[in-house]
This record gives structure tokens, C-alpha cells and sequence, in this order.
């Protein structure tokens, strides 16, 4: 894992950066409110739907990076925010982290490439369970990790 911190960190990825607790709680609160927007309109707008989902991915993989003293930064933040995830999930929920990195990729040629790229419902379905196990984990890791901090 340090090599890898070391490696981020010399191209710019990664920085240190002191995030206080509450901060980290608040990006889990963040992504549990982004959970619930995204099953609200489940039936409305299945992309709004999806995005929301992949946000609450993307917050709680932020509030992992920094429990650990850090922060992305560059143009790549999403990407380096999956590999991270990648790094300390991989031996809890591999398969779950992989599908975040494919939700990221959907996501960003949605929102830039392709506009009106389709989302069916149930590809959304599976993505807001799939966004819902990612949260749940990451709060138990930090809090695990953390045992002396309320988390949430």
C-alpha cells in the first residue's frame, strides 16, 4: 500500500492533507443522502438514478481516501478514487469496487460523450445495490479503523 501512496503522490495524484472526522462523517452522510435520492427516482429518471448511485460511490471512496491523511487531486480524481478503493477494499468487496470503476466510465460518457446514452432500470437497480454495499463497507472500514470516532 505505500508504494502505491508513494507512487500517487509523486505523479500528482495524491497529496496529504489533514481531514478532520467530521468531514470524513459528513462525505458518508453525503453518500447515504445520495443513496436515497437515487432510489427516489428509480421509477422517474433511471440516468439521475444511476448518477446519484455513482456519486454515493464516489463520496464514500473520498471519505476512505481521506481517513487516510489524503486527498486526490489532478484532473483524474474519480479514477485515482477507484484505484484507491481498489487497493484497500480489494479483499472485502473486489467485485463491487470493479463495478464502481465501470459505473465511473458509463457515468462520465453520459455526462460527456453521449447524451442521452440509455440507463435501463434494472442496470440502475443493480447499480444502486451495488452503490449501497460500496457505502456500507467503506463506513464500517473507517469506522472500524476508527473505533474511538462516532461515525454518522
Amino acid at each position: 500500500m505505500m508504494d502505491f501512496i508513494k507512487e500517487y503522490k509523486k505523479k500528482g495524484l495524491l497529496k496529504e492533507e489533514a481531514v478532520g472526522f467530521d468531514q470524513i462523517s459528513n462525505y458518508l452522510k453525503r453518500a447515504n443522502k445520495d443513496l436515497s435520492v437515487a432510489e427516489a427516482n428509480l421509477k422517474i429518471d433511471s440516468e439521475a438514478s444511476y448518477n446519484y448511485a455513482y456519486l454515493a460511490m464516489l463520496r464514500a471512496g473520498r471519505a476512505l481516501i481521506f481517513s487516510f491523511g489524503l486527498r486526490p487531486t489532478d484532473g483524474v480524481q474519480h479514477k485515482t478514487t477507484v484505484e484507491f478503493c481498489e487497493l484497500i477494499l480489494k479483499n472485502k468487496i473486489s467485485d463491487t469496487v470493479a463495478y464502481f470503476d465501470l459505473m465511473r466510465k458509463k457515468r462520465n460518457r453520459f455526462t460527456y460523450d453521449e447524451p442521452g446514452l440509455a440507463v435501463s432500470e434494472a442496470e440502475t437497480f443493480n447499480a444502486l445495490n451495488q452503490a449501497k454495499l460500496f457505502v456500507k463497507t467503506v463506513g464500517g472500514y473507517i469506522q472500524e479503523k476508527n473505533p474511538q470516532q462516532k461515525l454518522l
